[in-house]
């Protein structure tokens, strides 16, 4: 798999993500990367799988019910990451399997780094 990193400024304008499982959003001065997730809730343990088919495969305990399931793949990135729990969030796809997942104060790059060179491929 090969690291696709998009560099835009951000507009109102719908973007479409298409396969990019990593993209970046330049909004003032802060930047943020996006993380395409395939979650899978009800695990038998909170783990980061790995990248498979262009999504980062995440497996948390919670179940899928009130937002637990998101709660817990925002705490478990942002541990994962080094970004206070703050920084992450569901950006699409809130009661879906697949989301799409800002997180902000770091750039792709560096998201890609700490999630084990994921682009790498």
């Amino acid at each position: 798999m090969v690291l696709s990193v998009v560099n835009h400024a951000y507009t109102s304008a719908k973007h479409d993500h298409g396969t990019r499982w990593l993209d970046e959003v330049e909004e003032g001065y802060s930047l943020e990367a996006r993380i395409r997730v395939r979650l899978t809730p009800k695990a038998s343990r909170d783990e980061i799988v790995g990248w498979q088919d262009g999504l980062l495969r995440v497996r948390v305990c919670a179940p899928p019910v009130d937002g637990k399931a998101n709660d817990a793949l925002v705490r478990l990135l942002a541990k994962a990451l080094g970004v206070p729990k703050s920084a992450v969030g569901v950006v699409s796809g809130a009661k879906s399997r697949e989301k799409l997942i800002g997180v902000g104060g770091i750039d792709s790059d560096e998201a890609a780094a700490r999630l084990g060179g994921a682009g790498a491929g």
